[in-house]
């Protein structure tokens, strides 16, 4: 039996959703732009437009677009999605026009005059987030797809917007319901004879188990973040021990001012590549040395910030002098560059860190140099196949769910009671990072992210 009442609220409701249009193209000269329309009026503004009913889903056809006068717009292909099927799970058409700024004007203006309103930024993807079309991990997928720059970056992008990460935590989710069906069952049921005693304590090694996983995720967590907010790689040293020549070459381009007074490098330098799929920044950092200069001297403070926060150290000594302090501000994975090879003499001294001789006059050594930052890079920041925490927010909600396990663990021997809380406590940072949970400031700050049209 049809419920015509609940129908018609339902439809109702719908009807309150404003239709919304936006330019999903770059604006200014080309040869296409594409205008998205989504919402209930979707199929009525197609038809006005073009003057004939609805063509096949999903099929484009070419259609003369008049505004509601009958003058002629332009000459476009248009597409129709009914919804559930579409990208926002909304009625959308698009609209394949010319690409100039007054074809995109004029039909603009039609679609305003038709009653739509533009979208705001990420308001077709939160729509579609809404409408369970996807969750916020995989909405944070395609806003770091559409920002990729780099290999690295879009194989991430595509792997979390193909539900990478929601593969993974409703494996936690489910290992949270299980151990907490058997705290709920010695809560509620504490003298059936089919419950067995201390029903409460077999969850323990399920929450074992899923602590392991989640102290594994967070641990791996860097690989993620840096492969979307890029590594820093600086150069450190003592003054005019080739620190800026390096960066030059490098850069393969005049990148710093070089000179043979030692403090020339005063301000940190930076310049930005790609290795390894990954994006790059590498500082060039004042020499590290005592100084009256206060100028030189914040430097020097700026250089020594920038090298404890750096990933990657480059300590580079002068082989034409016996300063080799540096090596006391290195750590285990940094890189150790003997410049000055053409005029300096090789080093009697073992390092135990991976060594370079080098020339940045000429430029031996700098193959071998390039070869063994592309291996580090790859070995400790590429990311692996399976999806990982990319935003600081993933990490935090983890970070919770790993806090209450722990807690619950704990407690099974004490009060399964306070362990039910406290996995409801991990379930409920789970749902905030698929977005379930009700958490509008951070849906605000996330769609807010994409670019109008997505």
């Amino acid at each position: 039996m049809v419920d015509y009442e609940s129908e018609k609220q339902m439809q109702n409701a719908q009807d309150t959703i404003p239709t919304i249009f936006a330019l999903a193209t770059s604006a200014g000269r080309a040869g296409v732009a594409v205008i998205r329309v989504s919402g209930p009026e979707a199929a009525a503004v197609l038809c006005a437009l073009s003057g004939r009913s609805l063509p096949a889903p999903r099929t484009a056809r070419l259609r003369v677009l008049k505004d509601q006068n009958g003058d002629k717009l332009d000459e476009a292909l248009v597409l129709w999605f009914p919804g559930p099927g579409s990208f926002t799970g909304e009625d959308m058409a698009e609209l394949h026009t010319h690409g100039s700024v007054a074809v995109i004007e004029a039909v603009s203006q039609a679609l305003y005059d038709l009653g739509l309103r533009q979208a705001a930024p990420g308001e077709f993807t939160r729509r579609a987030f809404e409408n369970d079309r996807l969750d916020l991990t995989e909405a944070e997928g395609l806003a770091d797809l559409i920002d990729a720059e780099t290999e690295g970056q879009r194989r991430q992008a595509l792997r979390q917007m193909g539900g990478g990460l929601r593969k993974v935590y409703e494996d936690w989710r489910t290992l949270i319901l299980d151990a907490l069906a058997m705290v709920e069952g010695e809560i509620d049921f504490p003298d059936e004879g089919d419950v067995p005693d201390a029903l409460a304590h077999r969850a323990s090694s399920g929450l074992i188990k899923l602590a392991a996983k989640l102290k594994s995720a967070l641990l791996d967590s860097h690989r993620g973040e840096k492969v979307r907010s890029g590594l820093d790689i600086a150069i450190i040293g003592a003054p005019n021990a080739g620190k800026s020549s390096i960066l030059n070459r490098l850069a393969r381009r005049d990148a710093a001012i070089v000179s043979a007074q030692a403090g020339t490098t005063r301000d940190i330098v930076e310049i930005y590549m790609h290795i390894a799929g990954l994006p790059v920044r590498f500082s060039d950092t004042a020499g590290l040395r005592e100084t009256d200069d206060l100028v030189e001297a914040e430097g020097v403070r700026r250089a020594k910030l920038r090298a404890r926060d750096a990933d990657i150290r480059l300590g580079v000594i002068d082989l034409t002098s016996n300063n080799n302090e540096v090596l006391g501000a290195l750590t285990v994975g940094d890189l150790v560059l003997y410049n000055k090879a053409d005029i300096g003499t090789a080093p009697d001294q073992n390092v135990s860190r991976e060594t370079f001789l080098v020339s940045a006059e000429t430029g031996s050594g700098f193959a071998e140099l390039e070869t063994a930052l592309e291996r580090e890079i790859i070995s400790r920041f590429a990311q692996t196949e399976q999806a990982g925490l990319t935003r600081v927010r993933h990490v935090e909600c983890v970070r919770k769910a790993l806090v209450a396990i722990e807690s619950a663990s704990e407690n099974l021997a004490i009060a399964p009671e306070l362990a039910g809380a406290d996995l409801r406590a991990a379930l409920h940072a789970i749902k905030e990072l698929a977005g379930e949970a009700d958490i509008e400031a951070v849906l605000d700050r996330v769609f807010s992210q994409f670019c109008i049209g997505k």
